[in-house]
């Protein structure tokens, strides 16, 4: 980093100067690097530990988080059965999780309806977007 002090003026000359000045005694109050290396790694004896162990930078155990950190575990779903199958293909199968595969967009931007390949007597369609699920509906008696 090099400052062009010919561009300064006056004032930015002495903030500059006075953050210099702050930086500087704040160097000189540390103790040296060796002392703290030192004093750390006889802390760490001490209590039983490399500074491997403690900082997580070698082969031994991994350093503990200070703060708990609550995780949600996330339920696994299991294998879905296969709802869609491609005529054409019997390897083309689709379970109606996840994307839409490729082969069946294919079809169904040609004008046919994903409902049909459902695989007969096995499977119900899959709920779209934009169907009205959760909304709510009015039925009159008659």
């Amino acid at each position: 980093m090099t400052i062009d002090l010919e561009k300064l003026n006056s004032r930015e000359l002495t903030s500059l100067m006075k953050a210099a000045q702050k930086r500087k005694a704040l160097l000189e109050k540390r103790p040296p690097v060796g002392e703290v290396r030192r004093k750390l790694l006889a802390i760490a004896k001490a209590s039983g530990y490399s500074i491997e162990e403690l900082l997580g930078t070698g082969t031994g155990a991994a350093p503990v988080a200070t703060k708990s950190v609550k995780r949600v575990k996330r339920t696994k779903l299991g294998k879905a059965p296969v709802k869609y199958r491609d005529p054409d293909n019997k390897r083309n199968t689709w379970s109606g999780r996840g994307s839409t595969p490729r082969w069946l967009l294919e079809k169904t931007a040609r004008g046919r309806s994903v409902a049909d390949y459902l695989i007969p007597g096995l499977a119900k369609p899959t709920a779209r977007k934009a169907a009205p699920i959760g909304k709510r509906t009015v039925f009159k008696q008659a």
